[in-house]
């Protein structure tokens, strides 16, 4: 009896397009992006959670904003699993990839003794948590086909990158007497920012991001299509704020 043929196209690795349904969230300022991002993720996989409580939970930066390790051991106290994969050369030395859960946690407390600017201090002791807590850090080349990998579990990823970059916008500077951030493409600096990578279009060539900015170019409907390479770059350049990271998480035991 004759069959057809699989179409590639429409299979988990081969489909052309894919979008989760994970709703989009406004963080309530310039510095919440990252709790904003984490309570989408919590309420695409059923958990509701008020913004004030997660805001809560969340271990912060001098500055106000978050890391993405901070944001994975929250996950994991409220019973998520959780993988992070990170770019940080501050922390991660790219010949510990292979290394055992204990042998990793070593290597990070060895490498505690030789950090010495808070907020990496802060970044090393958080992923020590998170590996004690039973994340897991992996190493795996970042790519288009790993983001495309992870969504075809249909696990929408969190994200860590360099705003500046992924927009093109001028680099800003925190006004203390307004208490705001404002553009200086020469007094200003670099910003990170999370977003949750939701979908993709073209294979894997270009992919949806949820933005929970207000004043994001985010369309008004629908999700922002951003270029594979661009959002790859983007992520590795939020190194300079500390966090090229991806953050993915599964339901386990799961609690409000």
């Amino acid at each position: 009896m004759h069959t057809s043929p699989v179409d590639e196209r429409t299979t988990p690795h081969g489909r052309k397009s894919h979008l989760l349904a994970v709703q989009r969230f406004l963080q309530p300022d310039d510095v919440t992006c990252g709790p904003t991002c984490l309570r989408k993720v919590y309420d695409f996989y059923g958990l509701e959670v008020e913004a004030e409580r997660v805001l809560t939970e969340i271990d912060r930066n001098e500055d106000g904003g978050t890391l993405g390790v901070f944001l994975g051991v929250s996950a994991l106290a409220r019973g998520f699993g959780a993988r992070i994969y990170s770019y940080n050369l501050r922390i991660f030395d790219p010949t510990w990839a292979g290394l055992t859960r204990e042998e990793l946690t070593e290597k990070l407390r060895a490498r505690l003794r030789y950090l010495s600017h808070s907020k990496a201090v802060r970044a090393g002791r958080a992923y020590l948590q998170f590996v004690e807590s039973g994340g897991e850090v992996c190493f795996d080349e970042l790519n288009p086909a790993l983001l495309k990998r992870i969504l075809d579990l249909d696990r929408p990823v969190l994200v860590g990158l360099s705003a500046t970059y992924l927009y093109g916008m001028a680099r800003e500077r925190f006004d203390e007497v307004n208490d705001v951030l404002v553009d200086d493409d020469v007094g200003g600096d670099p910003i990170g920012h999370f977003v949750v990578v939701a979908g993709y279009e073209q294979w894997g060539r270009r992919f949806l991001l949820l933005d929970p900015h207000p004043h994001s170019p985010h369309p008004a409907t629908g999700p922002l299509e951003v270029d594979a390479q661009r959002l790859v770059n983007s992520i590795l350049l939020g190194d300079l704020t500390y966090d090229a990271v991806l953050l993915e998480l599964w339901p386990g035991e799961a609690r409000a």
